[in-house]
């Protein structure tokens, strides 16, 4: 995910401004007032109008999703600003990102970011996610998900060492990085995640409908082209293909040495050059997205046995997995003073580590969300307790708020992403009604969740169109729900 800021190149503001034409339609459209078209929530003391864009200006409608809405909206009726903003955020991936088509008889979707106009595999993973568990009986959205997935799959074998991609060979991005970037590509930085989200959207849509077709000839080359990428950068022959250089005014948005990133110890750990935030990494072993290749190596080598009947490559996922998870248990675990026993952000295999967490996920803090860790892991407990405190350099706390952020936006900015997060893993009532409580206070009055809101000011907040915390709020009520908390989120 790259956000924009005054510092950066013209070359990102030539984009924007070339998307400004479906930023705008898209602002406006989620700025009307018809009731012709848009549901109105009212509380007896204040109207909310729905944010939603009019029928005619959404991307994809889904009736099993605007059943769930209108479900929800029914049981939060006693909340109804929650219910207010569930309507908002939880279709917005669906209303303003979505491109589903057929191409030579086939599903292809592609997923905007948001605010810009290429696809992500972590992003776009995320940000369809949510509608996965309502699929099995909407014909229609099984088809836009199968096409996601087999986008992303198609994405991966353009370019294993890519994160984001174009809708085909326009040209656009980062085109002058000094890297091996294609028209396709539209940026190249190497992330763990951006393998793993592919995999793990496709192992949940295959349990909830059964339908395997996605396992063909195309995913067979991604797992190739998957675990070929997480040997080379398990750094064992040297550094591997890949490097990345870009002339830039921002430390995090270019690698040093020689590209490649700081020295590692070959001791079975997966390098990633770059973390989820898009920002390269300090020491290249990120703990968390090693724990999220274990899991979806697994998840390969399961699929590998029971669809297509390749036990030999299945067993070769395992045995990575293997190698990896041995590597974690030596080298991501460390003694703190105060904690007791946590999880390093980053390692190098020398024994140096980072202590910290950034609120993108993977993250600390977000394995337990994933399925990485068990949640009643003590190191993972201990880890939770130290990301969620001042002893954690990217956590902030002022007036408006608390949570994490990270060097991509800077000093005082809390990612509401960390805030739900947080809620995801909580165990504790008062804690999942404080999560819920600061979500609602710091939109701005917007009826959206924001990439990140200033810990004294929740009005300064930045991306405003931001699809995959929006989505993310609305698969946070359904949990909630799920887990029996309506009276809870009732009463906040």
């Amino acid at each position: 995910m790259i956000r924009y800021t005054l510092s950066v190149s013209c070359v990102r503001w030539c984009l924007v401004i070339l998307f400004t034409i479906h930023c705008s339609l898209f602002t406006a459209s989620a700025q009307q007032v018809n009731a012709r078209y848009t549901s109105v929530v009212s509380d007896n003391t204040k109207v909310y109008p729905s944010k939603r864009p009019p029928v005619a200006e959404r991307l994809f409608t889904s009736d099993a999703v605007e059943a769930k809405i209108r479900e929800v909206q029914k049981l939060l009726s006693g909340n109804p600003r929650l219910a207010w903003m569930f309507a908002n955020c939880f279709p917005n991936t669906l209303e303003s990102t979505v491109h589903y088509r057929v191409v030579d008889g086939e599903d292809d979707t592609f997923v905007y970011t948001g605010d810009i106009p290429a696809m992500w595999l972590r992003d776009s993973g995320a940000q369809v996610w949510p509608y996965v568990q309502l699929c099995a009986k909407d014909k229609k959205l099984r088809k836009m998900l199968r096409g996601v997935i087999l986008r992303q799959l198609k994405c991966i074998n353009i370019d294993r060492y890519a994160n984001a991609f174009n809708d085909g060979p326009t040209g656009a991005g980062w085109q002058k990085d000094v890297t091996r970037m294609t028209k396709d590509v539209f940026e190249r930085k190497y992330e763990i995640d951006s393998l793993c989200y592919p995999v793990r959207l496709a192992y949940w849509y295959w349990l909830v409908t059964g339908d395997a077709t996605i396992f063909g000839d195309i995913w067979l080359q991604a797992v190739d082209n998957i675990v070929k990428t997480f040997r080379e950068q398990q750094r064992k022959d040297g550094h591997g293909p890949y490097r990345f250089f870009r002339m830039t005014d921002r430390t995090y948005d270019t690698v040093g040495w020689n590209g490649y990133g700081a020295p590692v110890k070959p001791v079975g750990l997966i390098a990633s050059v770059f973390r989820p935030s898009d920002d390269r990494t300090s020491l290249p072993f990120l703990v968390p997205s090693n724990f999220m290749a274990v899991s979806s190596l697994k998840k390969m080598a399961e699929i590998l046995t029971k669809v297509n009947a390749k036990t030999e490559k299945a067993a070769e996922c395992q045995a990575l997995a293997s190698e990896v998870v041995t590597a974690l248990k030596q080298y991501a675990v460390v003694d703190h003073p105060k904690y007791g026993k946590i999880y390093a952000y980053e390692v190098d295999g020398f024994g140096n580590h980072l202590l910290m967490d950034d609120a993108n996920v993977p993250s600390l803090l977000g394995m337990g969300y994933l399925g990485d860790v068990p949640m009643d892991d003590p190191v993972y407990q201990n880890t939770r307790r130290f990301v969620w405190s001042e002893d954690n350099p990217w956590f902030f706390r002022g007036k408006a708020g608390e949570g994490i952020g990270g060097p991509h936006i800077g000093y005082d900015m809390v990612w509401p992403m960390s805030i739900m997060m947080k809620c995801f893993t909580a165990t504790d009532d008062d804690e999942i009604r404080w999560c819920m409580r600061t979500l609602l206070a710091t939109d701005a009055g917007t009826g959206f969740i924001h990439e990140s809101f200033n810990k004294d000011d929740a009005n300064d907040y930045t991306r405003p169109w931001f699809a995959w915390q929006n989505t993310l709020f609305g698969e946070l009520v359904l949990k909630l729900i799920a887990d029996g908390k309506t009276e809870l989120l009732i009463n906040l």
